[in-house]
């Protein structure tokens, strides 16, 4: 296990936000077909855009447990707009970092949370600068699981 650190060993142990809401604000479903994970974000979004509460489901390894976990803590009191800012580099960040083979676990975690941010702003007829050109149901790349250039 030396691999992962004790902030991912944390929150693979400890998540936070685990769960859903019966009446979501948005909610967004990812899931790779390579790796078999899936992911469900769940968000309650009050009348002045901030994400109020956050919660996920998560079908996969502990990696993609921990950043779902992070991302979900990490967006909750953020506006729409800066949840959308966030990436899969930042969760990486806050993580403290993942093995270089699951750094697609933060990918799932920053796909989920604009799917469920895009569904609030479907249902409630918004449009937001930080999904132009995103597509929930957009397959996912076939070099997902290529290690990315700067970690070669």
């Amino acid at each position: 296990m030396a691999m992962y650190n004790d902030k991912v060993m944390d929150h693979f142990t400890n998540p936070h936000n685990v769960g859903e809401f019966d009446n979501p604000d948005g909610e967004g479903t990812y899931g790779s077909p390579v790796c078999g994970d899936m992911m469900k974000i769940s968000i309650l979004v009050d009348a002045n855009d901030v994400i109020t509460d956050a919660k996920f489901k998560t079908f996969g390894c502990g990696s993609a447990i921990a950043s779902s976990s992070v991302a979900t803590d990490m967006i909750i009191g953020k506006t729409v707009e800066e949840a959308l800012e966030v990436t899969n580099k930042m969760v990486l960040d806050e993580l403290g970092g993942l093995p270089p083979i699951k750094i697609h676990c933060s990918v799932l975690a920053d796909h989920a949370i604009k799917s469920a941010i895009y569904d609030y702003a479907q249902k409630h007829g918004k449009t937001y600068a930080g999904l132009e050109g995103f597509d929930p149901n957009a397959p996912e790349d076939e070099d997902e699981h290529a290690i990315p250039e700067e970690l070669n």
